[in-house]
């Protein structure tokens, strides 16, 4: 029955889509309803003028609009680019704190999720939900079916090894590196006392990379926290770069920092979640 079904907003806080794009969104929505998920699309979806589908306010808007429906229980964000952080003084950090929803997004949404928990606390998960429709989409809806539906654990399961230490502990924050230091200097972005910090990439090559783990370094970030998560850097696993990451952060960090390799985060189509703002143990 169509009321049995979990309602879900459907949003677009960076980059609006191309309209080409509304087949495949077509499709996601259909995908979600067979797993058993009512999905309600924003307003602001496609682009408009450049990239955006709004102005910073009218997304965000359209996001606490979710957020205030007490029937919304989970929060999809379709979209990546670059302008998501323009949202982040709009939004009403005390609803969300109140709202049973749970926000999800990937790649630039690194900002929000991270200024939601830096602001209030509250945790979100670091997905890519339109990897339901992709190459790995059975795989995916099975995951995605027994973590959302099912109340098992299956999306969230990661497999990692370490290359330096053995176990780490703590409170997950990070996600695209690119994306996520749009925070600093800023009220939005997290303590990074005792956290996990996990990194990852789409596009970015070494001399990017370089660039944002100097900015990491020179902020006091790697003295500060329980460890690092490594995430798929995509460009530069596709390029074969020298130095590769693993080389380049050990530069910046005490050999005694904790650090873990996972395939399972990132940009692949197969990535799994994981989420930001949550205790977790690796080792």
């Amino acid at each position: 029955m169509e009321d049995k079904k979990i309602k879900a907003g459907i949003t677009c806080c960076s980059n609006g889509q191309k309209k080409s794009y509304s087949e495949k969104l077509g499709y996601l929505s259909d995908t979600l309803s067979d797993i058993g998920i009512l999905p309600v699309f924003s307003s602001f979806i496609y682009e408009k003028e450049d990239v955006f589908s709004g102005t910073a306010e009218e997304r965000a808007e359209a996001l606490m609009d979710f957020y205030r429906d007490n029937e919304i229980k989970e929060i999809f964000d379709i979209s990546g680019g670059d302008i998501s952080n323009g949202i982040l003084p709009y939004l009403d950090y005390g609803l969300i704190k109140n709202s049973n929803a749970m926000f999800w997004g990937y790649s630039d949404l690194t900002a929000v999720i991270n200024a939601i928990y830096a602001k209030i606390g509250k945790p979100s998960v670091l997905y890519n939900i339109r990897n339901l429709i992709y190459d790995c989409r059975k795989q995916q809806i099975a995951n995605f079916k027994n973590t959302v539906i099912n109340h098992k654990t299956d999306l969230f399961k990661l497999d990692c090894h370490f290359i330096q230490q053995e176990n780490m502990q703590g409170v997950v924050v990070g996600g695209n590196i690119r994306c996520f230091l749009k925070l600093a200097g800023t009220g939005y972005m997290p303590d990074l006392e005792d956290k996990i910090l996990l990194l990852e990439s789409l596009n970015s090559r070494p001399a990017q990379i370089e660039t944002y783990l100097c900015q990491l370094a020179q902020s006091g970030a790697f003295s500060k926290v329980a460890g690092i998560l490594l995430g798929t850097f995509t460009q530069m696993e596709k390029e074969n770069c020298s130095p590769d990451v693993i080389t380049m952060v050990k530069k910046f960090i005490s050999k005694n920092l904790p650090v873990a390799v996972t395939k399972n985060i990132g940009h692949g189509t197969d990535s799994k979640g994981i989420i930001i703002g949550s205790e977790m143990f690796f080792g």
